[in-house]
């Protein structure tokens, strides 16, 4: 998968340096080389002994080593890679990065570098979420550097959010991607994401309670994979994945055009919670509050439906199309009877009883239903079901399943 491919590494300091450790033997294991480069910061967390023992290479510590520097070691090392991995990049990384400084062996490097650069960020939600950080990301997205996480989730200091670092085998499917060797690369995926918002009059509309963030945890676990990604989302609260082609909705009608627009591609997810019906004759006026008090009627018709619409179609059918049961009975029955009604290939059903706390929360519980079988997957965070599903679509489309 990795074969041949030169990566230098640069760990920042924080306790989720511990993971480049396992980072490094994934990559390794992949046939890569990695040249690892520890900042000050790291080797309070991880010794320049365990990173060269399982990098099976020299660790660069220091921007004036004299022996090295001779020859001008940092740029040499900037250049002499395919690709440049930083993991975790703290804050304080990124911020170097952003504002170009060059003080220290890691900034150095990734200042000279030619090279294509992929960042793990990795830090507190606070410092995540502060407008400081999220105007650096900003910079360093307009200049071309990729992104592989945070991810939401419990922290080391306590607090819950995003901020955590991706895990190890996500990284390194972000750096095959980057690199061109994912095993969806040269793949066109369509995913659907977040509700429909359907207007009754200019203020008010009809929706659901869907966050988008499955559907964006998808698309960013299908890019990794290499796949080129259509995202067509509606007015999701949800960020939107990055590297991927976005396309903003807003109504079940105005999806139905983008989806068709986005034809042909190799497989579709379909994601989005759309609204089945809507009304006929929205108000251009806010609708008024009757003094007498009584009520506006309202005359629904239904929307188009945008899953059997692709999953039936005679010619230009993608290989694979995948729909979502969002369910609150009978999960398994009205799921499954759903799939064969639409003509899909895979449905995916979830429980989204309030209690469940699924729709609109960090995790899910899905039970993935083919032509073959039930599969029921445990209870976990999103962006691990995206990344399963990630892969099981990957296997599908090769034929390994």
């Amino acid at each position: 998968m990795l074969a041949g491919q030169r990566i230098l590494l640069v760990i920042g300091g924080g306790i989720a340096a511990y993971k480049s450790l396992d980072l490094i033997r994934k990559l390794r294991a992949r046939g890569a080389t990695v040249t690892p480069v520890l900042t000050a910061a790291a080797e309070e967390f991880v010794t320049a002994l365990s990173v060269a023992s399982l990098a099976g290479e020299k660790v660069y510590r220091a921007l004036f080593d004299l022996t090295d520097e001779a020859e001008m070691g940092h740029i040499q090392l900037s250049r002499a890679a395919d690709l440049v991995v930083v993991a975790p990049a703290t804050a304080d990384l990124l911020a170097k990065m952003a504002q170009g400084l060059a003080n220290d062996l890691a900034s150095t490097l990734l200042l000279a570098t030619d090279k294509p650069v992929l960042v793990a960020p990795a830090m507190n939600v606070r410092m995540w979420l502060h407008p400081a950080t999220q105007r650096n990301v900003m910079t360093l997205q307009k200049d071309g550097i990729g992104f592989v996480g945070p991810l939401d989730g419990d922290m080391a200091c306590g607090e819950v959010g995003p901020g955590r670092m991706a895990e190890p085998l996500a990284i390194v499917e972000a750096i095959a991607a980057a690199l061109g060797a994912g095993p969806l690369a040269g793949r066109r995926v369509l995913v659907t994401s977040g509700p429909t918002h359907e207007p009754i009059d200019p203020v008010r509309y009809i929706a659901n309670r869907s966050s988008g963030a499955q559907g964006s945890a998808i698309a960013r676990a299908l890019a990794a994979l290499g796949a080129e990604v259509v995202f067509v989302t509606g007015p999701a609260l949800a960020a939107r994945p990055r590297g991927v082609t976005v396309i903003e909705v807003e109504t079940a009608r105005e999806m139905a055009a983008a989806v068709a627009e986005a034809m042909p591609v190799d497989a579709a997810i379909f994601a989005a919670a759309v609204a089945d019906w809507r009304v006929t004759k929205a108000k251009g006026q806010k609708i008024k509050k009757d003094v007498k008090g009584s009520l506006p009627q309202l005359q629904f018709a239904e929307n188009p439906d945008i899953l059997a619409r692709t999953a039936q179609m005679k010619k230009g059918r993608p290989d694979l199309v995948v729909g979502f049961a969002a369910e609150t009975d009978d999960v398994v029955k009205n799921a499954a009877a759903k799939r064969l009604r639409k003509g899909c290939d895979w449905i995916i059903a979830n429980d989204v009883r309030p209690e469940t706390g699924i729709m609109g929360g960090q995790e899910n519980a899905v039970t993935v239903i083919t032509e073959t079988g039930v599969d029921v997957w445990p209870r976990m965070d999103k962006e691990r079901v995206a990344a399963k599903l990630a892969e099981k679509i990957a296997a599908c489309l090769r034929g390994d399943q």
